[in-house]
């Protein structure tokens, strides 16, 4: 049976570039079409501006890689207009098990509240994600967005000049040199753009070695995430498993350091290993198998002139939290918005910083907590695996200890309580809407809250008044009003008035909180605009 990953999804095909006497000029060029290069062309597709992709594959992932893909990740998902097949197509799950040798020591749900279209994660294989995501490229197409997606183009070379880039390009047809106003660099933790030029990417590199194996089999295990820490079928070390869909499992087992990698992905040598863990009269057959090494590294920068690093090739964290392609996602979600305004000539070039310090404070946080759950899940010493066993047994009964336990601090977006885009806090509401917060979803009576804020600056009221269209520096402003009829469920007071009758949110395209206040005013409004697009204040 033909698989996803064997199909030349965007085929190589001559362009006008390798036609031309001289390069042609573009405005953004993305190298690679994985999850975060596609999502960031959409977004800027969205928004108007032309994108190319090179990619040097021409077809999607091979094997599940990334499979956990979190709330935050989703609702952008929903606003580049594929979130519902990816949910659709995905398992749903909240819950997880955690056990410690054979006894299962307690529970938890990643999702306690209610009030949210979309779950706390969804399994998915990257393949069927990157699907999705092209068939989004495609309908924009049909809708006449220009995004193109060039297979079998691999960039060898990267010139950066102040105001452009010079590229060359292998193809099957020989080489070709093309400029693009900006250049971002997707093309995985490996990045040879990132190699070409001569940046670094520094960090830790930890003394263990996991097995990912996806094994397509019948099980009954409900839709949860179970992890081990000591069981019997993996002494001393670790396990994971996690339900994917069309009868997927995803079993990750630690196997020390020191192995004989291409030793060990030997069926001969895994096949042992599941059977210990499933049952030896457990059918299964192995669909992909691959060994990782937990790495936390990043770029000291993202933006270098006008060349700009997202996901993996900026970053990188141990799988374990899912922390990996969902904050690839979420750079996307945070620098597409900027370029597109910075492209339109209604925000300053500077603007592009704030995308390298927020997003390295993302990088940062990602990186703490996964450092943090590697040196729990493989503890480097004899006196911290006592302790880590000694929090393991008190949690079985006892709730204080379970916080400490740390199986993988699992994704969830960052504020960016530092950012410059953010103006004084001037409303007494939850902390969790603070200035630089990510914006929680709510149910109102006629659908939920994210979908009605989409991808562009809105001024969300509730309960008071003001203009219905605002343009300030030639920047529209939609006004979303709620009321307190429209909170039958009362999440809204909840989340975004606390112990406030009133509130006027600034929110950006990305759905993050630049400003809010207890009411309309014009002057704090434009203001608060202005810094939220660089044009004021310092970045």
């Amino acid at each position: 049976m033909t698989k996803i990953c064997d199909t030349a999804l965007y085929p190589y095909a001559r362009s006008a570039d390798q036609n031309a006497a001289t390069p042609l000029r573009h405005s953004v060029i993305i190298i690679g079409a994985g999850p975060v290069g596609l999502a960031t062309a959409i977004d800027l597709a969205q928004q108007g501006v032309p994108v190319v992709v090179l990619d040097d594959n021409d077809r999607v992932s091979s094997g599940s890689r990334a499979i956990c893909f979190a709330k935050r990740p989703l609702e952008i998902l929903d606003r580049l207009g594929c979130g519902q097949p990816m949910v659709d197509k995905g398992v749903i799950w909240s819950k997880g098990k955690v056990f410690f040798g054979d006894r299962r020591i307690y529970d938890f749900n990643l999702l306690p509240e209610d009030g949210h279209k979309r779950p706390a994660f969804i399994n998915l294989q990257q393949y069927y994600f990157e699907l999705h995501l092209l068939e989004r490229v495609r309908a924009l197409q049909a809708e006449g967005k220009q995004i193109e997606l060039r297979g079998k183009n691999r960039v060898t070379a990267i010139d950066p000049q102040p105001d452009h880039v010079t590229l060359e390009v292998d193809t099957p047809e020989g080489p070709y040199n093309v400029e693009a106003d900006w250049l971002i660099a997707c093309d995985g933790a490996g990045s040879p753009s990132r190699t070409m030029l001569g940046l670094d990417f520094v960090g830790r590199v930890f003394e263990d070695n996991f097995l990912i194996a996806d094994v397509v089999m019948q099980a009954d295990f409900p839709t949860e995430r179970w992890f081990w820490f000591d069981p019997h079928f993996n002494k001393g070390q670790s396990a994971l498993l996690h339900k994917q869909p069309d009868g997927v499992w995803r079993i990750d087992l630690q196997l020390g350091w020191g192995i004989d990698k291409a030793e060990e992905k030997k069926p001969k040598n895994v096949i042992p290993r599941l059977k210990a863990m499933l049952g030896e009269d457990t059918q299964f057959e192995l669909e992909w198998v691959s060994i990782y090494t937990f790495q936390c590294r990043r770029m000291e920068r993202f933006r270098h002139g006008r060349v700009l690093f997202a996901g993996d090739s900026a970053h990188q964290v141990s799988p374990f939290g899912a922390r990996g392609a969902n904050s690839g996602v979420q750079d996307a979600d945070n620098l597409a918005w900027k370029l597109a305004l910075v492209i339109d000539g209604k925000a300053p070039e500077s603007l592009m910083d704030s995308y390298d310090m927020e997003r390295l404070h993302g990088a940062d946080e990602n990186i703490l907590n996964s450092t943090r759950s590697t040196d729990f899940i493989t503890p480097k010493s004899e006196i911290s695996r006592i302790f880590r066993d000694a929090v393991l047994d008190l949690s079985e009964n006892y709730a204080f200890a379970r916080p400490m336990v740390n199986s993988g601090r699992l994704s969830v977006p960052c504020t960016y309580d530092d950012s410059p885009l953010n103006s004084p806090d001037a409303l007494n509401g939850p902390e969790r809407t603070r200035p630089g917060s990510p914006c929680p979803d709510a149910p109102l009576g006629d659908g939920f809250l994210l979908s009605r804020l989409g991808g562009a600056f809105v001024l969300l009221t509730i309960n008071t008044d003001a203009p219905e269209v605002l343009d300030i520096d030639g920047l529209p402003l939609t006004r979303v009003a709620i009321s307190t009829g429209d909170d039958p469920t009362e999440h809204i007071k909840t989340r975004y008035l606390g112990e406030s009758e009133t509130a006027v949110y600034l929110i950006r395209p990305d759905q993050h909180v630049a400003a809010r206040y207890p009411g309309y005013d014009a002057e704090q409004i434009t203001a608060a605009m202005r810094r939220a697009t660089g044009m004021e204040g310092q970045i």
